[in-house]
């Protein structure tokens, strides 16, 4: 047997299409044996709410071992997995090519969908995954529906809390009165004395920048034009992921194919793809190859999908930099999402804010807890806080003025742990990484 942790990792693809995916007897008897192989080795204790759960199963049984652990309430160790996929890609030692094949989030996700092939996923829950519907609409609305979703809003948020399990004190993303797309139907002016002119790439803008901060979006494309890379928007439809974690798998091979046929012609005209947000590009570039391994296109959009913070970083080494970049007073705080490190690329967010210069730059690489909508329901919403408190309370201890996470909703719930450590010192302002850049450069976004 192989030393684990010596070779990189590598996924199989997953077998959704397969009637035995969705067996329970087959699924209950492979978490056994992967349970109990994490119980004996608990290198994961400190990730996720999942592992505690299941150790304290092990340790509460009369055994003390998963041999007298009833398998129904395995269910609790499923609910609390975000799909982080941290586990897999920094932790466990017993990942493929190991012969112990342990991939603990795909065998979550597993045990999801044969739950939703048997129909008892939750309806209210499945709702919220629509973010395409419901972002056309919220946005129609946006005032309304911002108000409507305060937190401090002591009339509607009970309502919310009773009806859709959202936590009250749970801050909720705002949505735009004009989506990403209708900000940014003129293109910006492309620099053609920059190193990096004569590229091109395409935003995936992404459920979240189309919907709710086309800001993110905006400050991206004034960056990339700046250092002349000509740009074109795309939105085909969400990559997904709040799909996959409700265990819709089918739903996301048809994303799959809809954004990879949609994003095909600007491959076949030279165009690089750029992802806005890291669950998305992770989806692109990892995910959906795993559910489609034979579709051609979804192939060939993984191999020419980038990050953003990826893609800049790369423009840099490569060809250079506009010049432009000064410094941001006081220094920042970057938060390394879980989706960005999943993506096996590096630090990406923290290389390009050290891009800018004589500006102080501290890395916090831990989860915020956040976990897609996991952390704003009402039973994660305080558990999905401790998790990410070592992010906030690191945050809070570097005092710099700006604190910047590639994740969008992780950078949400990271604000809210600061406000309950920060008293009454003043809290740091927040942004993108890509916001931050576009500021050191002087970019205005309008």
């Amino acid at each position: 047997m192989a030393e684990g942790s010596l070779q990189a990792p590598i996924r199989h693809p997953i077998a959704w299409q397969d009637p035995e995916f969705y067996d329970m007897a087959a699924i209950e008897k492979e978490m056994h044996r992967v349970f109990d192989i994490c119980h004996g080795c608990r290198r994961c204790f400190n990730l996720c709410d999942s592992f505690p759960r299941l150790f304290d199963l092990a340790d509460n049984s009369p055994t003390g071992e998963l041999d007298s652990v009833d398998p129904k309430e395995y269910k609790t160790v499923v609910d609390a997995c975000t799909l982080c996929d941290l586990c897999f890609m920094t932790k466990c030692p017993y990942v493929p090519p190991h012969e112990f094949n342990l991939d603990f989030p795909h065998l979550m996700l597993r045990y999801r969908a044969a739950e939703h092939a048997l129909g008892k996923n939750d309806k209210i829950a499945e709702a919220l995954t629509q973010t395409d519907r419901n972002g056309k609409f919220a946005s129609l609305v946006a005032p309304v529906a911002n108000w409507a979703s305060d937190r401090h809003n002591a009339l509607t948020r009970p309502v919310l809390k009773a009806v859709a399990g959202i936590a009250r004190d749970a801050e909720l993303p705002k949505y735009a009165v004009q989506s990403f797309q209708q900000q940014t139907l003129d293109a910006p002016k492309v620099n053609h004395d920059a190193p990096g002119f004569g590229r091109k790439a395409v935003l995936y803008a992404t459920c979240f920048v189309e919907f709710n901060d086309p800001d993110i979006g905006l400050a991206a494309r004034a960056i990339l034009a700046h250092n002349g890379v000509a740009t074109e928007v795309a939105y085909p439809a969400c990559c997904g992921m709040p799909q996959l974690e409700a265990g819709d798998i089918a739903d996301v091979a048809g994303r799959a194919k809809t954004v990879s046929q949609a994003l095909k012609r600007y491959i076949d005209e030279g165009y690089e793809v750029i992802a806005l947000v890291p669950s998305c590009a992770l989806m692109l570039k990892f995910e959906w190859p795993l559910i489609l391994p034979d579709d051609a296109d979804v192939k060939r959009l993984a191999e020419h999908t980038s990050d953003i913070s990826e893609y800049i970083v790369a423009n840099s080494k490569n060809e250079g930099l506009a010049p432009g970049l000064r410094a941001l007073p006081g220094g920042v705080t970057v938060h390394l999402a879980c989706h960005a490190r999943a993506q096996n690329m590096g630090q990406k967010a923290a290389e390009l804010l050290r891009l800018i210069p004589e500006t102080k730059i501290d890395v916090v690489e831990r989860c915020s807890g956040h976990g897609g909508s996991w952390g704003v329901m009402e039973g994660n919403f305080e558990v999905a806080l401790k998790i990410g408190r070592p992010v906030a309370r690191t945050t809070v201890n570097n005092a710099n003025p700006f604190v910047a996470s590639e994740c969008p909703l992780a950078a949400i719930h990271i604000m809210q742990g600061i406000e309950r450590l920060a008293g009454d010192a003043p809290l740091p302002s927040q942004a993108h990484p890509v916001q931050l850049f576009a500021r050191a450069y002087g970019l205005t976004v309008e």
